[in-house]
């Protein structure tokens, strides 16, 4: 596979993405999500629904190295953006991730477009997940395609698992042209770098990350 090279990987300002994960229950979403924060910034508010917690697990502590998880879990999709609300008003904060199991009437553009708002009024990044759902109508200023591809090899063994890789697809974007990806950790650093397009010519892809 084509060594990644670095791309430009954050937003200009924080706001609300969405991921929809290729696979329900695929622990790449919450993932790449991570990747986009700050962990020095602050504890991250972490909220799940109650089929998103029974089908994809609850967040596991000693995987997430420096990053500190406040979870919160609740019932219905509907109280997930309620909390992810409260919490974007709360500038300590170094992200809100929320978990939504399947399309639930109550994530449409008007909840969509106080979370972005919220966001960038208090400047506190937020990532929302939709598990099993379709991308309808959202005001959403990014919103990913996500899979995870094979790990890339480790150099002493190549039967240990290595860094994970994601194509990612960003369908949707406010202040960039949408494109497809390998995305992945920096071997020689923690940034999150996007590799060589996919389906895009060099000059394109370029265009797409400025």
């Amino acid at each position: 596979m084509e060594t990644l090279s670095r791309r430009p990987a954050t937003l200009r300002q924080p706001t609300l993405s969405e991921i929809f994960p290729e696979t329900a229950v695929d622990a790449a979403a919450p993932a790449f999500a991570l990747a986009h924060l700050e962990a020095a910034k602050g504890p991250v508010l972490w909220i799940q629904d109650r089929l998103s917690l029974r089908e994809a697990g609850r967040p596991f502590p000693p995987g997430l190295g420096t990053c500190e998880v406040l979870h919160l879990q609740v019932s219905r999709a509907i109280d997930v953006l309620w909390a992810m609300e409260q919490g974007l008003g709360c500038p300590g904060l170094g992200g809100v991730i929320g978990e939504v199991w399947g399309t639930a009437p109550a994530v449409d553009f008007t909840a969509t477009k106080r979370l972005a708002l919220r966001s960038e009024a208090h400047a506190v990044p937020a990532w929302l997940i939709r598990r099993g759902a379709l991308p309808e109508l959202s005001a959403a200023r990014e919103r990913w395609r996500l899979g995870a591809l094979p790990a890339r090899p480790m150099p002493d063994d190549t039967r240990a698992p290595g860094a994970p890789l994601w194509s990612a697809e960003l369908f949707r974007a406010r202040w960039r042209a949408p494109g497809r990806w390998v995305a992945g950790h920096d071997p020689q650093g923690k940034d999150l770098v996007f590799g060589h397009a996919v389906g895009m010519e060099a000059a394109e892809a370029a265009r797409a990350m400025a």
